[in-house]
């Protein structure tokens, strides 16, 4: 799932194309994309953007007179830029039928909209056959911030907010920082390698933490985050974001379970459950415990091996 550095490299490539500029139609090219009936997508065209902005994971595109495009990519979802806007925003003006035809023409199998501009097309798309991302159009801030989650937005935030936050409610330290309605932005891949930066277990409780561990996470948290947008603006250049992924080469432990840590060297683990899967390195993070598999420990009880050095 794009994350904060990735959501926020997308909405500057994207300002630097459609700030300014009409939207000419909005093509929906999946009937389970577009998750509201009220505005209606034909009173977007001719609208001008007005501005952009992130809230929680999701991309804000304002239009004149108070009208919202929010997109939410969700795992899979991603933006591509086409520059070929002309011919896409011809097909605006033709029959319904024949203007459904040039859509999927326009986004392929995997194309779920498309948002024609005076000078190209945003194409939205979603990898594998699960539709969850979504776009809603809204009327008015009240509406924005009505799905909001409500997370604390980080840059800004001061160590005491941070804190307040973090111990609110009694969590693993995972689960707080990927949810959207404690922080903002923060998700499975990106919270693996805060977690193994800050050397803290991924399943230590919130509230067992000590004040030099909570400041230490703190500022490892806005340090990472930092980092990778840093990354991936100087990857997209002036450009439009190609490859958003969360499994990235140079990450640490995310996605490398088996992998050597580049730290100690010892090989990255990882906890599955359901979809998600959280990767850490046992040596730096948890003293060389093994943390338990939801599936495989309890498949193997007394045989799953209690620290790093069982299996190394």
């Amino acid at each position: 799932m794009p994350e904060f550095p990735d959501i926020t490299v997308y909405i500057e490539a994207l300002e630097r194309r459609i700030g300014g500029k009409k939207l000419a139609a909005l093509r929906i090219g999946s009937p389970f994309v577009l998750r509201t009936v009220l505005p209606a997508a034909s009173e977007l065209a001719g609208k001008r953007v007005v501005g952009l902005r992130r809230v929680g994971k999701r991309i804000v595109i304002e239009l004149e007179e108070s009208l919202f495009i929010v997109i939410h990519l969700m795992i899979a979802g991603r933006l591509k830029w086409s520059a070929s806007g002309a011919a896409a925003a011809s097909a605006a003006n033709r029959p319904a039928s024949s203007r459904a035809a040039s859509s999927s023409r326009l986004t392929g199998k995997a194309g779920l909209a498309a948002l024609d501009f005076e000078n190209g097309t945003l194409l939205m798309t979603e990898a594998g056959s699960k539709r969850r991302a979504s776009i809603h159009l809204l009327r008015g801030e009240e509406a924005v911030r009505a799905i909001d989650p409500g997370g604390l937005e980080l840059f800004g935030a001061t160590l005491d907010q941070f804190r307040e936050a973090l111990t609110r409610e009694r969590h693993t330290i995972k689960r707080t920082l990927t949810d959207p309605h404690v922080f903002s932005g923060i998700g499975n891949a990106y919270s693996d390698e805060i977690l193994h930066r800050a050397r803290l277990s991924p399943v230590q409780m919130t509230t067992n933490l000590s004040p030099d561990e909570i400041e230490r996470l703190w500022h490892v948290t806005l340090e990472t985050l930092t980092d990778w947008t840093d990354r991936l603006r100087r990857e997209t250049g002036q450009g439009f974001p190609a490859k958003v992924t969360a499994f990235r080469p140079d990450m640490a432990v995310h996605g490398k379970f088996g992998q050597p840590c580049p730290d100690c060297g010892s090989a990255v683990q990882r906890i599955v459950y359901a979809d998600n899967e959280t990767n850490y390195c046992a040596r730096c993070q948890t003293g060389g415990k093994l943390l338990a598999d939801r599936a495989l420990s309890r498949l193997l009880k007394g045989d799953w091996p209690k620290s790093i050095d069982d299996i190394e």
